[in-house]
């Protein structure tokens, strides 16, 4: 055990004269595979779903748990292999993947945790961990100035959890994976293959972690296929460019209270805004659609909605599929048509804890004279009340009073 990685010689054979090398990992993932199904077979009759973390895996094991990066160092280079290293295993089909934000070993500063905080909150497994030995990193331990920065970042991520359990929902079906590579998104634009200093979150999201020391600026290339909204101001992107085959590089404003992330034009991304202390609280909190309209004014998108703690989305069907979409050359500012597992489900017939409270649109190039709602419960058209910014092509539909679980459309 005193090699290089820490383990017996990979040529060490065991009583069936197998090498070493061909089942050291996937002894952790059976480790890992046993103890998910063993408090299942504990828990029985409790339906709820475990969770095990483990920093073992092989093949497979996404199945059985979550899987974190292991023992890194609270250094800038270490939070810049971050996102190479959790792209490398969601090509690899291990989507719930993390790396410890501020780094386990040694004594992080109040910047580097700060951009280390903002770059978990955009990876699929968020958490801190720290050495027993490390100072204290606790947010409140780096100064109010400082609390407020990370305290910014955990917000943008509970906020996103509905669009998070989404992708995770279109993983475990389609098998694309949640944190993904540019060149897997668009792998006929070959200027994105050798990309992993930014990457993906679904097909909406795109996140360009800042990984050096005093940065305040970033380098971000989008690809030519989409526009691209700041999620911060909801602007489309403009300014200096420059053009690469299929892709433009922008410099960004990327100071320490910013992380540069996108949203795809075409896209609706979902968002709960409620602060509550944990995401179980969150639960009935009410809905916010952020609807970016591309080049031909068209976005589409989709909500998953289970009761996120049993098994009842396999056993009974209990689950909703909301697919969003909006064409506002053909007046329609956005549609829900609706898919429900089991019309017998508790959870589908649960309308009422599934609302929309507002409706945000940017790209919108002119104030509609009206916007109306019609649903299937309902004969008459009602009349939305909206706000329009001429300045930034923003629309808003405050308080439109549907739900997920039903539908509707919005017609201008």
């Amino acid at each position: 055990f005193n090699g290089p990685e820490v383990s017996m010689q990979k040529d060490l054979l065991n009583l069936n004269k197998c090498e070493h090398r061909e089942w050291h990992n996937l002894y952790g993932m059976l480790f890992h595979r046993s103890t998910g199904e063993g408090l299942v077979q504990r828990n029985e009759g409790q339906n709820v779903r475990p969770f095990v973390l483990s920093r073992s895996f092989f093949a497979s094991s996404q199945r059985y748990g979550a899987i974190w990066t292991g023992d890194n160092e609270a250094k800038w280079s270490h939070l810049e292999i971050a996102a190479p290293m959790l792209l490398g295993l969601n090509v690899g089909a291990l989507s719930f993947v993390g790396a410890d934000v501020g780094g386990f070993f040694g004594n992080t500063d109040a910047e580097l945790m700060t951009r280390w905080m903002q770059a978990g909150a955009y990876q699929p497994f968020f958490r801190g961990h720290a050495h027993h030995d490390a100072k204290r990193r606790e947010p409140w331990m780096f100064g109010d100035e400082t609390m407020v920065r990370l305290r910014r970042a955990a917000m943008a991520r509970y906020a996103l959890l509905p669009y998070w359990y989404t992708v995770f929902w279109h993983a475990g079906v389609s098998g694309m994976p949640v944190m993904r590579t540019m060149w897997m998104q668009y792998p006929k634009v070959p200027e994105l293959y050798s990309v992993d200093d930014q990457y993906l979150i679904g097909s909406d999201l795109l996140v360009k972690p800042v990984t050096s020391a005093g940065a305040i600026t970033s380098t971000v290339r989008f690809p030519l296929t989409d526009c691209w909204y700041d999620v911060d101001t909801m602007q489309r992107m403009q300014g200096n460019k420059k053009y690469a085959g299929n892709t433009v590089s922008m410099t960004v404003d990327s100071d320490i209270d910013k992380i540069p992330v996108y949203q795809r034009g075409g896209s609706v991304v979902p968002r709960k805004l409620r602060l509550r202390r944990s995401s179980h609280l969150m639960m009935n909190d009410p809905y916010t659609l952020y609807v970016a309209l591309d080049n031909d004014l068209k976005a589409d998108g989709s909500l998953y909605m289970d009761d996120e703690t049993t098994f009842d989305h396999e056993k009974r069907l209990d689950f909703g599929v909301a697919s969003f979409s909006s064409n506002w050359r053909e007046n329609i500012a956005i549609r829900n048509s609706v898919h429900v597992g089991s019309e017998d489900a508790i959870n589908s017939k649960a309308k009422s804890d599934r609302i929309v409270e507002r409706i945000v649109v940017m790209g919108v190039p002119a104030k509609p004279s009206k916007i109306s709602l019609m649903s299937t419960d309902s004969t008459e058209a009602t009349l939305m009340e909206f706000q329009y910014d001429a300045s930034t092509q923003i629309l808003i539909i405050r308080k439109p009073g549907v739900s997920a679980l039903e539908e509707w459309t919005m017609e201008l």
